[in-house]
């Protein structure tokens, strides 16, 4: 697959003190946005990745709202070199990443053999291939520095083992154990890796009709994007390696699931087509 960027040059002017870079994929729209605009209220300048044309007119909003610089670049990281590519990017600008969010994804709630082969390469390499790679290359500049965060989106569904989840809950499984581990290989070079665990967003991911939306931020188990990033930036800039949002909702929902729902259940709700 040819990927392609398109990089935005109009910097703010102000004079910037820092010099330090935040790096967020998934950036024009929901989360991503939410978390670009947190970074950019504690002062970082930004780069912000998604294979949307939107992030242009999203980088021009940053500037206007923030006096911070704003690179916006245009690129498929669903990839097998997309990482490579992005840190090369990088370096060949000059650009020292202080901290990655690695917030880019997919989500299907689809039989894994009933979707295609590109969509399944595809959420493989978006949520594991990806932000695995990011972080090893970043990792390493990070950690000759003595510092730098690293915030990874993965999901209460990751453990959560249940149909038409197959791919999406165990991609992101595989990045909830990354993290961990990487935590504890990290933080004593002054790197951190913090797992953002969230449930239910409302960023119109999942498909949730209107009154099912309503229902869930009043009772609190659907959080609001711009909610979710400011409890993960700050978590992550205190140096906590795992944040759950929202908490209470989303151990519920494993410890009901995981001690409650066998696998002979499962497969009886299959049949009946509850799910």
């Amino acid at each position: 697959m040819r990927t392609f960027f398109i990089i935005n040059c109009q910097l703010s002017t102000f004079n910037y003190k820092r010099n330090m870079y935040a790096l967020i994929t998934g950036a024009s729209s929901g989360c991503g946005y939410e978390y670009a605009r947190q970074l950019a209220q504690k002062g970082y300048d930004l780069l912000i990745v998604s294979n949307e044309e939107a992030i242009h007119e999203k980088a021009a909003l940053l500037r206007k709202d923030f006096s911070v610089k704003v690179l916006s670049l245009v690129r498929d990281l669903g990839t097998q070199d997309a990482a490579k590519e992005l840190y090369d990017y990088c370096i060949a600008h000059q650009l020292e990443v202080e901290v990655l969010i690695n917030n880019a994804g997919v989500y299907h709630d689809r039989d894994f053999m009933d979707d295609s082969e590109a969509f399944n390469l595809l959420i493989m390499n978006l949520h594991m291939v990806t932000p695995a790679m990011l972080v090893y290359y970043f990792g390493q500049e990070m950690a000759k520095r003595g510092k730098g965060y690293v915030l990874n989106m993965c999901s209460v569904t990751a453990d959560i083992a249940v149909q038409r989840l197959g791919s999406y809950g165990s991609t992101k499984a595989f990045l909830r154990n990354f993290s961990r581990s990487l935590y504890v290989e990290m933080k004593d070079k002054g790197v951190i890796i913090t797992d953002m665990t969230p449930g239910a967003i409302n960023t119109g991911l999942y498909n949730i009709k209107p009154w099912a939306t309503k229902l869930g931020l009043i009772l609190g188990y659907i959080v609001q994007p711009d909610y979710l990033a400011r409890r993960g930036v700050n978590a992550m800039l205190r140096g906590r390696a795992k944040v759950s949002v929202p908490f209470v909702w989303n151990y519920l929902l494993i410890w009901l699931v995981v001690l409650f729902v066998p696998t002979c259940l499962l497969r009886l709700i299959r049949k009946m087509g509850l799910f």
